[in-house]
């Protein structure tokens, strides 16, 4: 039986509004963790980044639409997002907006940027239907030396978590397509921007939750998943995944919070801890009742001495040739 750790909560967001989809927990390279509201309400349009200092106090940048994702730069206070359709550099000092790309998913209608990571000088990142009816959400690799974005998939539903790991000397691309309640590794070959076949290294499909997002373990042999409960559990959850087998090694636990969305390991009061975001999405008032820690972000502790690579995405004169 894999061992258990009961988190606590680190941070309850203080509107509705941040409370409703807190998502991508990140180290900031100035200090505390960075995450995203993707969406301020069921019906809201926009969402915002938010930078949660290590005193516990939180500075919140409304974002012009609802982002999937947001990583700091090598330029201090500059943060690369997924907005809607378009990739841009947001600017914490003065607001601004400078879109990288735009028209992503275009030869489709009603999907968004959803989650990703950095890849060196790259982006990989994915799209959800907004209706999570249709597979036509796409993946892509963005390289950020040229501006090139290059169409990796065109099948998703709802891309989520993911992850980049070397296995036997190659290459590996760890994602999820929540609605399948599956985490695929599938090789990937990132200068030529193709992918090869992908095999299932975790499902749930015979369970009521939906895996939302993933991070590696430090060692890379390892993955930690969040997951996203529909119903009325007194708990949610995140589970550490042997790659290899599929074996469940460890359990962190959110109590009266069911919806756990993303996790990250960070460094935090002199130790490795484990960050996990959760949402209210979802919830009558009868069901806000019941679940009072629903959207807030918490923290468990974790065996670690050490925590996997949260890489900058390069600008300028630090991106590498």
């Amino acid at each position: 039986m894999s061992s258990q750790t009961v988190c606590e909560v680190l941070f309850r967001p203080e509107s509705d509004a941040l409370r409703f989809l807190p998502e991508g927990p990140y180290t900031n390279p100035a200090g505390g963790v960075s995450w995203v509201g993707i969406q301020h309400g069921a019906d809201a349009v926009t969402g915002s980044l938010n930078l949660l200092s290590d005193s516990g106090s939180n500075t919140s940048y409304d974002l012009p639409g609802r982002p999937g994702f947001a990583f700091p730069t090598s330029l201090p206070g500059v943060f690369v997002c997924g907005v809607e359709r378009q990739l841009g550099l947001f600017s914490t000092e003065d607001g601004s907006w400078t879109v990288l790309a735009d028209g992503v998913d275009a030869a489709v209608d009603n999907t968004i940027i959803n989650d990703g990571l950095v890849a060196g000088s790259d982006l990989i990142f994915g799209c959800k239907d907004l209706e999570f009816a249709t597979k036509k959400a796409g993946l892509y690799l963005y390289r950020g030396t040229t501006g090139e974005l290059i169409a990796l998939k065109n099948d998703q539903l709802c891309s989520n978590g993911k992850a980049l790991v070397t296995l036997d000397g190659a290459a590996q691309l760890i994602d999820i397509d929540s609605p399948t309640k599956t985490v695929t590794m599938t090789p990937i070959d990132q200068a030529a921007g193709t992918l090869g076949d992908s095999r299932v290294i975790v499902d749930v499909t015979s369970e009521d939750i939906f895996p939302d997002g993933l991070i590696l373990t430090p060692d890379g042999q390892s993955v930690i998943v969040a997951f996203y409960d529909p119903g009325d559990p007194d708990f949610g959850v995140a589970r550490q995944y042997r790659i290899a087998t599929g074996d469940v090694e460890h359990v962190w636990t959110c109590p009266l919070s069911p919806r756990v969305t993303c996790p990250q390991l960070i460094f935090h009061d002199g130790r490795y801890r484990l960050l996990l975001t959760s949402a209210v999405e979802g919830m009558e008032p009868e069901r806000l009742q019941q679940h009072t820690n629903a959207g807030c972000l918490f923290i468990g502790e974790t065996s670690f001495d050490a925590i996997a690579a949260q890489p900058v995405f390069p600008l300028g004169e630090s991106v590498s040739a």
